[in-house]
């Protein structure tokens, strides 16, 4: 009987510590859906020898002080360029917008792009690419900068969360091309939101 209870008790054990293994690691959804989609083999940019020992990204504090409301003025009559990437691919973009806005009592201006190839696919048609550059670059977080996702609004303000903010795949593989974050989005200021740094094994 005590055999029996011992060997209940030990798969009662394994199921839960399985369980907890699999929990995604993550104070918000954002987070909860990067660790997932780097968990995941089939859509994660960390390399095998990386993804194995993987159990969640380093994350700044969620803070809402680093969501803020921007003047979204759209520039319309900009000429496509070719975006310089960490390779010698050059997609062309199209500066889309300026963002004016306040951040912890300071004033700030943002480009906003849009990949003019990007836009063509499904789902992607009202896509805008926000990359920017602080001054954790480099020790917080990646020294190449981070991306936010954004979408085309029909008004004059957009929401910026730098919450949600995150590496290139570059941080993590450098099999991948990566847009280099124009000079002009460098924040004269400390971002701390969003993924941090990648620490590799």
């Amino acid at each position: 009987m005590k055999f029996a209870i011992s060997v209940f008790i030990s798969i009662v054990c394994f199921t839960s510590c399985a369980q907890k293994k699999r929990q995604i690691k993550g104070e918000t959804a954002f987070q909860k859906e990067q660790n997932s989609k780097f968990k995941d083999a089939s859509t994660s940019p960390l390399k095998d020898s990386d993804r194995r020992g993987f159990d969640g990204l380093e994350f700044f504090k969620f803070d809402s002080s680093y969501i803020v409301k921007a003047q979204f003025k759209r520039t319309p009559d900009e000429k496509p360029f070719k975006m310089k990437t960490t390779t010698e691919r050059r997609p062309i973009y199209v500066k889309f917008g300026e963002l004016d806005f306040y951040l912890k009592g300071e004033s700030f201006t943002l480009n906003i792009y849009q990949n003019q190839s990007l836009i063509e696919k499904e789902g992607y048609e009202d896509y805008l690419f926000l990359p920017f550059l602080d001054e954790t670059n480099g020790l917080e977080s990646y020294g190449g900068g981070r991306y936010i996702d954004a979408r085309i609004v029909e008004g004059d303000t957009m929401m910026i969360d730098f919450n949600q903010s995150y590496n290139p795949y570059c941080a993590y593989n450098d099999k991948y091309s990566c847009p280099i974050v124009p000079r002009k989005n460098y924040l004269k200021t400390r971002i701390k939101a969003g993924v941090m740094a990648f620490d590799k094994h």
